[in-house]
């Protein structure tokens, strides 16, 4: 069946729909959820977020509160990442592996009060996955399900402080990459995590779900002078591109070896034992067979999702995973795994576009590097 096919009535709404509508949005179907892809055109959009202050409604993702004295226990042997060395106020991003060595999700854990109390956020897509799987490998700690109760919206943009510090508090600015406060927003609390999928400064705020509309409603109106808009799916995919960051389905999923995904900074097995630690140790010193890695086009083309990689005697080295027409760099670029003898950077292959070899060459990423987010991390 067809997304065109799909009645908007049998999927989930976020509670900013009648706002998406009054923007003039086009809707579709993600992720069992009816989300706008764009307002006013990609470009547009993708631009405002890279020079002025995007505006995200990423309500449909899921949130997962981990409780008790079994909470810390539970969260290093469900993910890879050192839970035990974050600090209350403090982030890191993580995988659920499986035993097969593969990857469950990503997913952000935000430190609430170390040891007892983490928050996390989880792929729209994998909720019910996601908590099934910290169910069936629970250690003794409460695992809550919250994903109905928040709203999110991400503020992202190099204007994106400046107008976090007008609506919500100006102490966001003090705040540094990977950490997350509770703010007071028109007396009910916020939870503003200095986070964020685009490469852009900014921050992603938690909101309970009566609250979303004015929060919303009230960054728009007083971001206007900042060159503030709402951003679509569409934009938010491309600006994720531009930095090589990985989607669940896409550069990940179950048979992934993190350190094939170029993902082994997350995964920290000197510190503790996790779920398929052995199996994906055991990928990495048999010798990696494929690597993810970032190329251009030399050509005309756009490499799509799915879209073969060839080598120039025309054999398969590799599969596109994401791609698109870069709107900051005005090119085409591409993510996909090659057989590790292409991974290099400076190696070419063809890039199979309905029967035509484009030229590709593998290149450093993030494919966009001057964005407002490293600009601020340089200045700490």
């Amino acid at each position: 069946m067809g997304s065109q096919d799909i009645n908007p009535a049998d999927l989930k709404s976020t509670p900013l729909r009648a706002v998406h509508e009054k923007l003039g949005a086009r809707m579709v179907p993600f992720a069992g959820w009816y989300m706008p892809v764009q307002y006013e055109g990609l470009k547009e959009e993708h631009h405002a977020c890279r020079t002025g202050v995007g505006l995200f409604d990423v309500s449909h993702m899921g949130e997962i509160r981990v409780k008790g004295p079994n909470a810390l226990t539970t969260l290093e042997w469900t993910t890879t990442n050192d839970v035990a060395k974050l600090q209350a106020g403090q982030a890191h991003y993580s995988l659920y592996p499986n035993e097969q060595g593969g990857i469950v999700d990503d997913l952000i854990i935000y430190c609430i009060k170390p040891n007892e109390e983490y928050f996390l956020c989880v792929n729209a897509s994998n909720v019910e996955k996601d908590f099934a799987f910290m169910k069936a490998n629970n250690k003794g700690a409460e695992l809550i399900n919250e994903s109905a109760e928040w709203s999110q919206i991400a503020v992202q943009g190099p204007h994106a402080i400046e107008l976090l510090g007008r609506v919500v508090s100006p102490e966001i600015a003090a705040m540094t990459s990977f950490t997350h406060r509770e703010f007071s927003y028109k007396g009910n609390q916020v939870r503003v995590a200095r986070t964020g999928y685009t490469g852009e400064d900014g921050a992603e705020i938690f909101v309970r779900n009566d609250q979303a509309v004015a929060l919303w409603n009230d960054l728009m109106e007083r971001g206007q002078d900042l060159g503030t808009k709402p951003v679509g799916l569409g934009a938010r995919d491309t600006l994720r591109t531009e930095m090589k960051y990985s989607l669940y389905g896409n550069e990940i999923d179950d048979t992934t070896n993190p350190y094939e995904a170029g993902l082994g900074w997350v995964v920290k097995p000197a510190k503790k034992d996790f779920i398929g630690k052995a199996k994906i140790l055991a990928g990495k010193e048999a010798g990696l067979k494929r690597k993810l890695v970032g190329f251009t086009l030399a050509e005309r083309g756009i490499p799509r999702h799915g879209y073969a990689l060839l080598s120039f005697d025309n054999k398969e080295i590799g599969r596109v995973t994401s791609g698109t027409l870069s709107p900051s760099l005005n090119a085409s670029i591409g993510i996909g795994y090659v057989d590790a003898a292409y991974a290099e950077i400076g190696s070419e292959f063809n890039v199979d576009i309905r029967g035509r070899g484009a030229k590709a060459r593998v290149v450093a990423t993030p494919f966009v590097q001057d964005t407002s987010l490293s600009k601020s991390l340089s200045k700490k």
